[in-house]
C-alpha cells in the first residue's frame, strides 16, 4: 500500500494487477530495508497510536501499544472530557501522548517537552496533522527543567527511558535503529523515573497526578510528597507503569 500510494480498498481492487515497474522497485527496496531489520514504521514513516496515525522518524521512539495504557489511565482519572485541564507530556518524542490527550480532551491545554529539537519537530508536525497545534506548547529541555514555575498541572505524564544498560543488549535488532537515549538511561533503568517521581510535586496542583511508564526495572521508591495510587499492568500481568498523586 505504501509503495503504491494506495489505500486498502484500492489494494483489494488491484490485487490481480501487476504493479507498475516503479512501484515494484520501491517495494523491493523496502523489503531489503526490512531484511536488514529496519522497523516498518521507519520504512513507511508512520505508526498508528490510539487509532490515529502519527509521523515517525529515526529521531523519535516508535509509539507502542503498551503506552496506550497511559492514555487509558488518564481517561479513567479525568472522566469529564470537556473540562479544561492542564496536561504535560515529558519526553514527548513523536508527540503521540501529548497529541492524543489534546484530541481526547478538546478543551484542555498540553505542554510537551523533549531534550531533542529533532524530536520536537516531529511532534509539532503530528500536532498539525491532528489539528491541535493551538492548544499545544512545545519546550526543549531535560525532564521537568523546561516547565514554568507559575503553572500547576493537573497531570504530568511520561514514557521515559527505562531500559537498563544490561537489558538493552538483549533486545531485538530493530531497537538498534531507534534513538538510544529514548530507550535507556545507561544505568539501572530507574534514573529518570526517580527524578520524575521525586520532583513532580513542584509542578502539580494539590491532588494532581503523575503517570509514568516502566518496564523490567520496576518503579522507584515513592517520596513522602507523593502517593502511589495504582500500578498499571498489561494483559500478561506485567508491570507497565504507575499512577502517583501529589499529597501536600
Amino acid at each position: 500500500m505504501h509503495a503504491w500510494r494506495i489505500d486498502r480498498p484500492q489494494l483489494i481492487i488491484r490485487m490481480h494487477q501487476s504493479p507498475p515497474t516503479a512501484v515494484a522497485s520501491t517495494f523491493r527496496t523496502m523489503i531489503g530495508q526490512r531484511e536488514d531489520r529496519e522497523p516498518v514504521a521507519y520504512i513507511i514513516g508512520e505508526r498508528e497510536f490510539w487509532s490515529r496515525t502519527f509521523r515517525v522518524s529515526p529521531a523519535v521512539l516508535i509509539p507502542r501499544p503498551e503506552t496506550e495504557h497511559l492514555i487509558e489511565a488518564t481517561l479513567d482519572l479525568f472522566p469529564d472530557r470537556d473540562h479544561h485541564y492542564r496536561f504535560c507530556d515529558i519526553g514527548t518524542g513523536s508527540g503521540c501522548i501529548a497529541v492524543t490527550l489534546a484530541c481526547e480532551f478538546p478543551q484542555s491545554s498540553v505542554m510537551m517537552t523533549d531534550l531533542s529539537e529533532a524530536a520536537l519537530a516531529v511532534a509539532r508536525k503530528n500536532a498539525e496533522r491532528h489539528s491541535v497545534t493551538p492548544r499545544i506548547e512545545a519546550r526543549v529541555g531535560d525532564l521537568l527543567s523546561p516547565l514554568p514555575r507559575e503553572v500547576a498541572f493537573d497531570l504530568i505524564i511520561s514514557n521515559p527511558p527505562y531500559v537498563s544498560r544490561e537489558e538493552i543488549g538483549t533486545l531485538a535488532p530493530e531497537l538498534g535503529f531507534e534513538p538510544r537515549g529514548a530507550l535507556t538511561d545507561e544505568a539501572d533503568g530507574q534514573r529518570h523515573l526517580h527524578a520524575l517521581v521525586e520532583d513532580a510535586s513542584r509542578h502539580l496542583r494539590p491532588g494532581g497526578f503523575l503517570i509514568v511508564e516502566t518496564g523490567l526495572c520496576g518503579l522507584p521508591t515513592t517520596p513522602p510528597s507523593m502517593q502511589l495510587r495504582e500500578q498499571i499492568f498489561d494483559l500478561a500481568t506485567q508491570l507497565r507503569g504507575g499512577i502517583y498523586q501529589y499529597r501536600p
